[in-house]
Formats: structure tokens, C-alpha cells, sequence
């Protein structure tokens, strides 16, 4: 497991944290990377671009002149796209740009950025974001001692993971340049790319360490395992019973009894009539 010094505010170590290997050591795959990219941006997308079409435009539908004899071109009406004022041809409309990647590809992604950064230098881990008060000031004096560029007089693209709960924090950020703060549950691919810098605190590492560990996906689909498999089991038995119908299942046991009962009651009436014939010759 790697380990990285923990650092306060002041930027002076105060201790160190291990973080998962399989989390904060992945290989660098930038063919996965740039389709979580396209996959962000892509769900981002309004959509909302549109352009009339014929049936959009205003115009009388009247046809101009007759078809034959003038020695003008053939026309219909003009609201046709070969005339000023008419509708657009094959013009975008709005549309839904949105589509789902599978989790482990989103996952397996995250992973592979957060490493780069940390393989980079560019991943802080600080002890607690604690502020006194809302003060923007505050929040760039422990900027500066992080000494995240040499250039103070330029702003570092900073990317802040951390509790939404610290109000402190995210009221004396806000009005500075180029950052931005999340959580562990709102992190995405974008702003690792984006940002230059990841200052992530202590607790915050904690919750990524368990929402991107690959055996905890592996956990999840062995517990879902045996439930597939007893609903697959449960499906045949459940159709079986609601197609069967206390009707058409009785007939079924009475019927072998019941022609059993027929056999004797159809010899009685054979034998009756011969009966009858032997009476009859013995009047």
C-alpha cells in the first residue's frame, strides 16, 4: 500500500495514511479515461439546438403559378427550402445526448486518474479543513502556505474533496479563482482532469478507499448471485400455479374414476337386453 504524509493548513506533516493500491496504484489508461470524459460531457449536453423546418416556417401554401406555360421553374409553395424565408433542410434537432457507461468502466476510470495525479505529486492529502470563520482570506494565507505554485501572482486550478457539511470551507472558497469543492460521492473524471491540484482530506481518502475498492463491486455481485438464482428457480413454480386453475386441475383426478364407474353401468345394460330376450322365449 502507498503511503502519504498527511499535512495541516501550515503545510507541516503531521502524520501519514496509507491509501489501497488498488485505488491510488492502478495503471495509467487513457483510452478509459478520455470514454468517462466523452460519457461526462456527453450527459452534460442540453440538447435544446433546433431549426424550423417547411412545416415550421410561416407562408401561404398557395401554389405561386400553374405548373406548365410560364417558363418559370415548377414551384409549390413558399415555404420551400430553395426560397428566402423557407425551412431549413436536415437542420438539428433537440435531442437527448445522454447514455450510461457501466460502473466499473466510471470506477476503473476515477481510479486510474487519481493515481496519475498521486504518481504526478499533484495529490495533497490534508489533516482538516477547519476555518475559523468564512473568511476568504483565511482560505488563500493557507493556499500560500501550501505553496501550490511558484507564481503567486497566478491561480492554481484547485480541486478541494472534502464534507459538504464544512460550510466554513466552501464559504470562503467560493469567490476564489479557479477552485472548486466536492465531496468523495460528487467526484468525477472531469475536474481530476481539469484541475491541476487535489488537496483531499483525511476522511475524505477514508470514503474513497471503500467506494472504489474493486473487491467491494465483487462483494456486491456475489450477494446478488444467489437471489438471481432463487428468483430464476421461483419464476417456473409461480407460472405453473397461476396457470393452473382449481377447474381445470379437478376434472382431471375425477376423470379416471368416473370412467371406471361407466364400464360396469355399460356391461349391465348389455346384459339386460338378453335377459329380457330369454324372459320373452319362456313366455
Amino acid at each position: 500500500m502507498p503511503t502519504v504524509k498527511v499535512r495541516n493548513l501550515k503545510n507541516k506533516e503531521v502524520g501519514d495514511v496509507e491509501l489501497l493500491d488498488a485505488v491510488f496504484g492502478a495503471e495509467l489508461n487513457e483510452s478509459l479515461i478520455h470514454a468517462a470524459v466523452v460519457n461526462y460531457q456527453a450527459n452534460g449536453r442540453q440538447g435544446t439546438s433546433a431549426t424550423k423546418t417547411r412545416g415550421n416556417v410561416s407562408g401561404s401554401g398557395r401554389k405561386l403559378w400553374k405548373q406548365k406555360g410560364t417558363g418559370r421553374a415548377r414551384i409549390a409553395s413558399l415555404r420551400s427550402p430553395l426560397w428566402k424565408g423557407g425551412g431549413n433542410v436536415h437542420g438539428p434537432q433537440p435531442r437527448d445526448w445522454s447514455y450510461q457507461m457501466p460502473k466499473k468502466m466510471r470506477r476503473g476510470a476515477l481510479r486510474s486518474a487519481l493515481s496519475e495525479r498521486l504518481r504526478e505529486g499533484n495529490l495533497i492529502v490534508i489533516d482538516e479543513f477547519s476555518f475559523a470563520g468564512p473568511k476568504t482570506k483565511d482560505f488563500l494565507g493557507a493556499v500560500v502556505a501550501l505553496q501550490l505554485s511558484d507564481d503567486k501572482r497566478k491561480a492554481v486550478k484547485t480541486l478541494i474533496v472534502d464534507s459538504l457539511d464544512n460550510a466554513n470551507l466552501i464559504l470562503s472558497s467560493r469567490n476564489v479563482e479557479k477552485t472548486k469543492v466536492t465531496n468523495s460521492f460528487g467526484l468525477n473524471i472531469y475536474d481530476i482532469l481539469y484541475h491541476e491540484k487535489l488537496l483531499i482530506s483525511k476522511s475524505a481518502i477514508a470514503e474513497l478507499n471503500e467506494l472504489l475498492d474493486p473487491k467491494r463491486e465483487g462483494i456486491k455481485e456475489k450477494d446478488e448471485a444467489p437471489a438471481k438464482e432463487a428468483k430464476a428457480k421461483k419464476k417456473p413454480v409461480a407460472e405453473a400455479v397461476i396457470g393452473e386453475t382449481p377447474t381445470a386441475a379437478k376434472p382431471k383426478k375425477e376423470a379416471a374414476p368416473l370412467a371406471e364407474a361407466e364400464k360396469p353401468a355399460k356391461k349391465a345394460k348389455a346384459e339386460k337386453p338378453e335377459v329380457s330376450e330369454e324372459a320373452g322365449e319362456n313366455e
